[in-house]
Formats: structure tokens, sequence, C-alpha cells
């Protein structure tokens, strides 16, 4: 199914070759004419792709003429990708014979010409995580039973299993979810979660079970154990024991799970199985998210429609609601009728295969978004996303836009993320303002390794499989990579360890990994023990990103690596014994993000200043860093993280110094202060996000982000007892989140004041929890109008 992608692949190529800089270096290097034929043969190419695409799912010959050509286009792109171009000429002459033997062939399909890919998003309100029960329709009588059975003390002596069973996508986890919000029974408040990650990675199993049995000691607790698949009762009784040992009586489990077998093996009464949504809830579902509100009774003719298509989703609300989202503000009767009467739902299914409904709005997906969802297959269940992470990946492969001079990759992001929520692909949304956190459900996950299985894999102890010609690879561990070289890898462009595990010191792995992954433009080694990088790095010459993340051995990077004149990414953050940063990184001349962590006193600010595309730039944990940036101007910086800096004191924050700055964040640094002295500052940056931790003083110079600042973010200020009063003149704030402030006592009595305010989010505060809660809080009325209000007693969790 990944030439289902190659519309985009070759429309991707022909913008290539028509950018200004491709012209201008072939006519240097003599290549001009070369690539003009070639963009030729692209062209004639591209019209009938959409109509293959389409096409190619009933006929097996017209998908192994499109395997052919999405191999030419790649091999195209790889050349087009180098560096060194002495042999360009004849490399391209090559693809171009390849390329117009297969489009030859092109007639006898009798495709037709659809020059321009016409499936678009119809953009409709964000959802977000919080579970508002006026939402959820169609299980007031599940809900019901289930508050009976989590109120019942004589159930159980001790500890009570309530399974919930049910297939895929059927709503059990949000049934879970609700009895949370409703207050039930109180969670127990966990310890400083800080504190608990700070050291679990170095702690053995008996001592993370004496964790466990220490938090839960004499409390009443409940816990939801969320889709469980293992069915050794062995390892069930282990886990149950635990919980046997430290919580108090009358504590309660709920589980989900697809398995009869797993319910009856955990639970200690008899399981709830959760059915399908009746015709008539479906259809309020279906209508509630296909139409505004109200608009439904304008289009009797679709609503009748729309009743035969929910029959087909046989009462699975994850389906309803995303054929429902294909269809918002489409008032036109055909495309309803071709919804409904698509030839999917006339294949054969089993029970545990992709529902029909989600191939449907993947076949809706414009072909640029499309790749971009496959890529999530990468990642395994229960991965929770954030932006900036698929930024990188989706950049790094090529698959979004080049960015205008007033925007960056991570705006394109965004925007590709918002159209995926607008499609009910995207769930627990959290919506920062400028970057999101998120999950993706079990059944979509499936639909994106379906899509990709020839393209993108994920490689754990559970498949070993790697496709012939895979491009993006995924390890779970770095035993299988290495059983990987069996195989010719030798066009893979992507390698990650998503978990993030501690790996192998074998540095000469890693030399292998450099001379048999040649066209790797994604390489991220997060959590690895390597002491040293091999000099024969620069040999990577397609490289844009390079993680060394949390690695707390390495001491030096070879000097080769400020070779990669490709390279956007350098990501060493968290690299505690890093020494220095390697010489000459003003060679570094396509670097957009970095990260790091040295134990150097002085930055090499000099070499910084030639970093003119610079957007980003993450200063963590450099101890002995008091001052920086004092001499240097970073012309296209954007946003600039300073975290854990001890003794960092100060920046120049002015538009001398980062003029195009939009959003800063300090995290943890004691010594660092924001006084009145930065008056320049307020007066002349343009900023939008500011997150502030552990920090008590802010001067009323911050007034002068009053008509910019759209973000506002208070995390972990234990002595913070309210807003500062210049919040209240933030005319343009969209977004205000308030995490672990314990002393927060109240929101101000005129926050209405605020009119431009969306999203408010509040965590870990328990009087702001108290008095705020929705519905019931005290002062829930102060806060009631804003649009999007998620207020938690503890950190969130899936």
């Amino acid at each position: 199914m990944a030439e289902s992608f190659i519309f985009s692949i070759c429309d991707s190529l022909i913008t290539k070759l028509a950018s200004r800089a491709y012209q201008e270096a072939s006519q240097v290097i003599g290549v001009y004419d070369d690539l003009q034929d070639l963009k030729t043969s692209l062209l004639y190419l591209k019209a009938v792709l959409l109509d293959a695409e389409q096409k190619q799912e009933h006929n097996h010959e017209l998908q192994e003429w499109l395997k052919q050509i999405k191999l030419i286009f790649y091999d195209a792109d790889n050349v087009l990708d180098q560096v060194d171009c002495e042999s360009l000429r004849k490399q391209i002459r090559e693809i171009r014979k390849r390329l117009d033997k297969v489009a030859a062939d092109r007639d006898k399909f009798g495709l037709q010409t659809i020059a321009v890919d016409r499936r678009v998003v119809h953009r409709r309100e964000m959802t977000y995580s919080h579970v508002a029960e006026s939402h959820v329709i169609g299980r007031d009588h599940h809900k019901e039973k289930m508050v009976k059975l989590l109120m019942d003390n004589g159930i159980s002596k001790h500890i009570s299993v309530i399974p919930i069973v049910g297939i895929g996508g059927l709503g059990k986890t949000t049934l879970a979810k609700l009895q949370l919000i409703i207050k039930i029974i109180n969670a127990v408040t966990s310890a400083d979660a800080l504190v608990v990650q700070q050291t679990l990675r170095d702690m053995d199993i008996e001592q993370l079970q004496q964790l466990l049995r220490n938090k839960l000691a004499s409390q009443k607790f409940l816990l939801v154990l969320d889709d469980v698949w293992n069915e050794d009762r062995a390892k069930w009784i282990e886990l149950r024991n635990l919980f046997k040992v430290g919580g108090a009586e009358g504590s309660k489990i709920i589980m989900t799970t697809r398995s009869h077998s797993i319910a009856s093996m955990m639970g200690t009464v008899p399981f709830h199985n959760l059915e399908g949504l009746s015709l008539q809830d479906s259809l309020s579902l279906f209508v509630k998210w296909a139409f505004n509100e109200g608009e439904e009774e304008k289009h009797p003719d679709l609503v009748m429609i729309g009743k035969e298509i929910v029959r087909k989703c046989k009462g699975v609300p994850l389906a309803i609601r995303t054929l429902a989202s294909i269809l918002f503000s489409k008032y036109v009767i055909k495309d309803w009728e071709s919804l409904r009467d698509d030839e999917i739902w006339n294949l054969p299914q089993k029970n545990d295969d992709i529902l029909p409904a989600l191939k449907l709005s993947y076949d809706q997906m414009p072909s640029y978004l499309r790749k971009c969802f496959a890529m999530f297959s990468l990642f395994p269940k229960d991965f929770e996303f954030q932006s900036y992470r698929i930024d990188s990946l989706w950049r790094t492969a090529g698959l979004l836009p080049s960015p205008s001079k007033n925007e960056t990759s991570l705006d394109f992001t965004n925007r590709y993320l918002s159209e995926l929520m607008s499609r009910s692909f995207l769930e627990n949304v959290s919506d920062l303002g400028t970057f999101y956190y998120f999950y993706i459900h079990d059944l979509v996950h499936d639909l994106a390794l379906y899509v990709a299985k020839d393209e993108c894999q994920l490689i754990s102890s559970d498949n070993t499989n790697i496709p012939e010609n895979v491009l993006h690879l995924s390890f779970t561990d770095l035993d299988l990579f290495s059983q990987s070289f069996k195989l010719n890898l030798s066009g893979v462009r992507t390698i990650l360890f998503p978990l993030g595990r501690e790996k192998s010191d074998n540095e000469d792995l890693f030399t292998s990994w450099v001379s048999s992954c040649k066209y790797l433009r994604y390489l991220d080694l997060y959590d690895s023990t390597f002491e040293t990088l091999p000099g024969s790095i620069s040999k990577l010459k397609h490289l844009r990103f390079l993680s060394l993340k949390n690695n707390r051995r390495i001491r030096r990077l070879p000097d080769s690596i400020c070779m990669l004149q490709n390279l956007e990414e350098l990501h060493l953050r968290g690299c505690m014994e890093l020494e220095t940063s390697p010489k000459k990184i003003r060679n570094l001349i396509s670097m957009r993000f970095m990260s790091f962590t040295t134990k150097q006193s002085v930055l090499p600010e000099d070499d910084f200043a030639k970093l003119g595309l610079l957007e980003e730039l993450d200063i963590h944990r450099c101890d002995y860093l008091e001052s920086s940036f004092v001499r240097v101007k970073l012309p296209a910086l954007r946003r600039l993280r300073i975290k854990k800096c001890k003794n960092l004191k100060s920046l120049p924050l002015d538009t001398q110094h980062f003029p195009q700055l939009e959003q800063f964040i300090v995290y943890e640094c004691g010594n660092f202060e924001l006084s009145d002295v930065h008056e320049k500052m307020s007066s002349t940056l343009r900023l939008k996000t500011l997150f502030f931790s552990k920090v008590v003083n802010f001067p009323h110079s911050l007034q002068g982000y009053a008509n910019t600042l759209q973000t506002l973010g208070f995390v972990w200020c234990y002595e913070l007892e309210a807003l500062p009063e210049w919040v209240l003149n933030m005319t343009s704030l969209k977004f205000l989140h308030i995490w672990s402030c314990p002393k927060f006592m109240s929101l101000p009595n005129d926050i209405h004041r605020l009119t431009a305010l969306e999203v408010l989010r509040i965590e870990d505060c328990p009087e702001l929890y108290r008095k705020y809660q929705p519905d019931v809080g005290e002062y829930w009325h102060q806060i009631s109008h804003i649009k999007h209000t998620d207020i938690r007693k503890t950190r969130r969790s899936r």
C-alpha cells in the first residue's frame, strides 16, 4: 500500500527540480538540460498517478507498475540529494531511461489524467483530551452499571477487578475514563513525579515493587488498566499480589480488553460486555460529527444517507466519528452516496480486520497527508507523540513543504496534525498553543501499519521481518538492529529507537551503520552508551537529523561531524560528560535546531554567530555557564529554551541579539532572574510563548507583551500563590497553563478580562482543583465561559 504515496513523492521531486537553488546549481555543473528532461518525464507520469492510486486496490499488475515507479523515484531523490556531483549527469540519464521505459506502459491501464489532488480537508474545531460527559452518546446504561459496581463494597473482600470487554473502537477506554471524572472514588495523590522519574532507571525490579507498595500503602485506590492483551496468568497474579499487599480494602481495578478469556482470568466479577451503539445512538453520534449544531435540519436528505452509512459501522463509535468527520461541511449528495456505496464495504471481513471506515477515511486524505500519517507506524502502540518529534521526522523524510520567510516547518506540522485531528485520527490531544501532545487509537495504529507496511517497519521481538526496499526502520532494542545487517539496508533513510532504552556501547556496530546506510537522513540514538563516534560519520552526507540525547558516556565528538553540511538538527541534550562542542561548528551551515549539554563555561559564540538558519536552541544542564550570547546575533532564532542551568544568571533578551524570538522557556534555573533591567526586551521583542518553571519574580516589564503573547505557562512554581497582576492585561492570550503549583490558591475574580482566552489547563494544583472543578466547584462559574477547560487533580495519564 506504500504506492498510495507515489503522487506526493512525484510532486516533491518536481518541486525540487523547479526550485531556484536546483536550477542555478544545475547550470553551474552542466546538468541543467538533463534535469529539465527528467522533470518532463515526471510530469508525464504525475498526470495519471492519482487515478492509478485509486484503482490499484483490485489490480495486481497496476500495483507492481506503481512499485517499480516508486523505486525509481526514490533513486532519483537520492541522486538529486548528493553533494558530490561528478557522476550526476550519468546517473540522471540512467534514471530517466528507467523512468521512460516504465512510463511507456501507462496507457495500457486505461488511466485518466487527474492533475490536481482535490481531496481537501474540511477543518472543524479540534477536540481535547478531557472527556466531557455530555459528549458521550448511548452509554448511560453502561455507566450506571459501572457506577453501581464501583460503589458496591460487598463485591469483594479486598480488591475488585471489573472487566469491560468489547472489540476495538467501541469506547471501552472512554467509559473507563468517565468514572474518574464523575468522582466515584478519589485517586491516590502520587509522590513527586519528577523525583520518581529521575530515580526509576536506577532501580531494580525489587526496588520498583517496593516503591509501588509504599505508594499504595493503606490507601483506597482506583486503577484503570487499558487494553490488556497479556494472557499469562502467572504475571497477572504477581501484579495482583502487589496491589493486595499495598492497597486498602475496597480498592477497585477497571480493566478493558478485547479478549473474553483475559476478562475471565482477571475479573473478580462477571465481565461487562460493551456492545455496539443502537442505530438511534449511532445516528446521533454521526450527526454530531458531520454537522455543526442544528445544521442537520437543513439537510434531511443527507441525514437519510447518513443513516445508511452508520448501519454499516455496526455501532462502533470510532468508525462512526471517522466517517462523519470526512463528510463534515460537505453538502453534495454524490459525495455522501459515494462513501455509502464504496466497494470496500463488500470485501470479506474478519473480526480483527482493519475497519473499512478507517480505510475509507484514509483514502479520502490528500496525498501529502497520507504519507505523513503512515510514519506513525514507526512507533509502538500507546506512544505519546509530540509535535516537535513528528516535525523532525516528517521534515527529514521530505514530507513538508519548504517554509516561507514567515513560517517554519513546525507550522506545517501543526497544520497537518490539525487536519488529522479533524478526521478523528488523533485522540487525547493536549494543545499547548505552539505544539501538541497526542495519542492515536490502537485501530488507527493498525491502519498506519497496514498502509505503510512496504516502506516503514517497527522491528520488535514480535516482528523481526524487514521488507525489501524498506526506507524507514524503528527498533525496540539494539540487538534486533545488529541482526538486521544480514540484509541490504543501503536504501534506508531513517533509523530510530522510539522507546529510548539504553543500548550497547559497541562502537564497531556504529561504524557498520555508517558504511551500510549511506543514504541515512535520520538517526536517533537516544539513550545510547557509545563513548565515541567514528570519524567516518562524515560519510553520511545525506544526514539531516542526529540525536545523542542522554548519552552519559560520550566526552567528545569527532571534528569530522562538522563536515555534514546537510545536517539540520543536532541533539546533545543530556550528554553530561561532553567536555566541549566540536571545532568548526560554524561549518554546519544547514543547522536549524540544536540542543546541547556541555561542561564548557564559555560557549564558542563566534561559531554560533555563523549559524544563520538556526531557529531553535535548547540549552540544558550546562552547570558551568553563567551568561552567554552577549556578542552574538542569531537572526533566525524563534525558540529559546533554557533548562536546569543552575548557574546561569542572564541572557541578553532583545532584538539586537534575537530579532525573531517568539518563544522563551526557562525551566528550573535557580539563579536566572527576570528583572526590570530587561525593560528593553519587553518593548521590542514580540514573544508569543512564555513558560516559567520555579520562578517567582515576574517584573512589570512583561506587560510589554500584552499585544503579542498567546501562550503562558507556570510549571513547578512551588511558591507561586496567584497570577501576576500583568497577566490580566494580556489581550491576545489564548492558552493558559498552570501545572504543579501547590500554593496557588485562586484565580483572579476578573479573569473574564482575558477575552481571547480559549484554553485553560490546570493540573496538580489541589486548591484550584477543589474550587474550579467543572460543574461542581465553588468558583466554576468564573471560568465556565472559557471554551476549553481541563482541570485535573494529578498529572495526566492515559
